[in-house]
């Protein structure tokens, strides 16, 4: 999960870094996220820490964006157990 706060919408109310301290902190009084929040949202009890930020921001300044691995080609299989060819119409 990529996280961000927009400066331009924040007006400082630390509820970020009160609900999720291992990923925002507040700086000149702003949120921010902290640079090493990318290893720390993976946790699930800091995800659903970083979501309820999100949800509780009353400048709705937290943005989430999920990262996503890139979908196999057409036509191309990768190889997991169930997985069809989708190129091939059903019989």
């Amino acid at each position: 999960m990529e996280v961000s706060v927009d400066r331009a919408l924040c007006y400082g109310s630390a509820e970020c870094a009160h609900r999720a301290p291992d990923v925002f902190a507040f700086e000149d009084g702003y949120g921010v996220v902290r640079p090493a929040a990318v290893r720390a949202v993976g946790d699930p009890r800091i995800r659903e820490a970083v979501l309820e930020a999100a949800e509780k921001c009353p400048s709705q300044a937290i943005a989430l964006r999920e990262l996503r691995e890139p979908a196999a080609a057409p036509g191309r299989r990768t190889g997991g157990p169930g997985e069809r060819d989708v190129t091939r119409a059903p019989e």
